[in-house]
């Protein structure tokens, strides 16, 4: 078949280029070399403006064949800039060098491939592929931007290795991306911020084996982020820095089995997933977090953790869960007192999960735990008076406390009446018997119930008893109801 006017083979082309542009018909692969050239070799170098000028309609097609652009081991001059066209076939760069970044902001396009090519930066700013965009085994060095970007056919950049080439800038920017199929970035190596800022991932995310390393900055920052299926961050994901969640949603399980969290730095959040929802979070790295984590006002229906991983500073507050996996009782009581600030949510929501699954002893100590914690907060006089609550009462969670300490005191008062009986004060004929239980038992009591403290009067030493009596018995009849009204009123 004839080539159309204008599309016959352009003057100038070198040998690797004559080639590139009759293979372009039929989509037959050009072999330049086998490695990545690290050098412009004369027989291997090919301009980056006859690659666009295939990929926007220069070439010739034929009837039974799929034109396309298939180049292996190509030095590439120039840059490869299709922003803003429509790209109808696809493009497979394979262990190619490509001296300046390609740009395809703004491109409609069909399947891209950069496979284990080496590149300045990658823009694909408002990009819309129909298939997929691969950037697998690739070396980047410099800034990979994805903003507004949909990509139907997926992202993949497994094994790929992304170097920022500022402290300051992103090594992959993107905020509203959009990836179907799934984003598989499997045992890739970044250094630098990733930025998935209100990105959709209506296949699933899977980053298992890679490291995002950012010390003490962002590593990944993926707020409004929402993920279908599943959200991979395990097998051997390690992120030096912060992750970032907050707000994002996931329609599936959330997973950080045998990975690595490490801020890089102490102070700073290892994990900010707050105001996340989530149907099942797996937080079981291989080593315990480095770094603070927040899952403040998230809601998570099914959390599975150790206590072996988590963090010194652990913030709860506002966060809300239907089942919990791992760890026992004491190691709960731990967890949400982790906050270095007091809050009252973190234990009733832990008390009522033990409720809900007929663990109301449980749910009970849970109660009793969250009022000696906010008794630290409380001023002198507060504490003194919380301690009164929790020795005698046991802040009414356990009234039994009570009567243990009435029938002590109530032992010790007969038998004190029995060794040293107090003397009557009332006329013979009006002198009841005396009763050294009923008596101890009449001054344990607030009001004069039996009329024997009306009727005897201690003596000598045994009066300081009989003082010690009454007051500890206004004292545990104020501790009681105290502690009634605090079960009843717990707010």
């Amino acid at each position: 078949m004839s080539a159309p006017p204008g599309l016959s083979e352009p003057p100038g082309l070198s040998a690797a280029e004559r080639r590139l542009w009759a293979a372009f018909p039929t989509g037959a692969r050009v072999v330049l070399g086998d490695d990545r050239p690290a050098g412009p070799l004369p027989d291997r170098i090919v301009r980056a403006e006859v690659i666009n000028r295939l990929l926007l309609g220069a070439g010739e097609t034929r009837s039974g064949s799929v034109a396309a652009v298939r180049l292996r081991g190509a030095y590439v001059t120039g840059r490869l800039d299709v922003s803003g066209g429509t790209v109808e076939h696809e493009l497979r760069l394979e262990r190619c060098r490509l001296v300046e970044g390609p740009r395809f902001a703004n491109a409609r396009t069909r399947q891209l491939r950069f496979g284990e090519c080496r590149m300045p930066g990658f823009d694909g700013g408002g990009l819309q592929a129909d298939g997929y965009l691969s950037l697998s085994g690739s070396r980047i060095e410099g800034e990979v931007r994805l903003p507004r970007a949909q990509l139907l056919g997926g992202f993949r950049m497994n094994g790929t290795r992304i170097t920022a080439s500022d402290p300051h800038k992103w090594a992959l920017f993107s905020g509203g991306l959009v990836v179907d199929v799934g984003m598989f970035a499997q045992h890739a190596e970044i250094t630098g911020g990733v930025r998935l800022v209100g990105a959709k991932m209506n296949g699933g995310l899977f980053m298992q084996g890679t490291v995002l390393s950012n010390p003490g900055r962002i590593a990944l920052d993926a707020q409004n982020m929402v993920v279908e299926n599943a959200c991979e961050f395990s097998a051997g994901f390690h992120a030096i820095g912060t992750v970032r969640l907050r707000s994002a949603r996931f329609n599936g399980i959330l997973s950080f089995s045998k990975g690595i969290l490490d801020s890089g730095d102490p102070a700073r959040m290892a994990l900010h997933a707050s105001h996340m929802v989530c149907d099942e979070l797996l937080l079981w790295p291989t080593e315990k977090i480095k770094g603070r984590v927040s899952l403040s006002y998230s809601k998570i229906d099914l959390i599975m953790d150790h206590p072996s991983i988590w963090p010194d500073e652990l913030y709860l507050n506002g966060t809300t869960y239907q089942t919990l996996r791992g760890g026992e009782f004491k190691d709960r009581l731990s967890w949400v007192s982790r906050d270095p600030e007091f809050h009252l949510q973190p234990y009733e929501q832990l008390a009522a999960w033990y409720h809900g699954i007929g663990h109301d002893d449980l749910a009970r100590r849970v109660q009793l735990a969250k009022l000696r914690a906010r008794r630290r907060k409380a001023n002198p006089v507060g504490r003194v008076w919380n301690h009164v609550l929790d020795w005698t009462v046991g802040y009414g969670y356990r009234p039994w406390l009570a009567f243990a300490w009435f029938a002590v005191l109530l032992a010790v008062g007969t038998l004190v009446f029995s060794l040293d009986p107090p003397k009557g004060i009332k006329q013979p004929a009006e002198q009841p018997h005396f009763h050294a239980l009923v008596y101890a038992l009449d001054l344990l009591i607030p009001i004069d119930t039996f009329g024997q403290q009306q009727a005897f009067d201690p003596q000598n030493w045994s009066r300081w008893v009989a003082y010690a009596l009454i007051a500890t018995g206004w004292v545990l009849a104020t501790a009681l109801i105290a502690g009634v009204t605090r079960v009843l009123r717990p707010n």
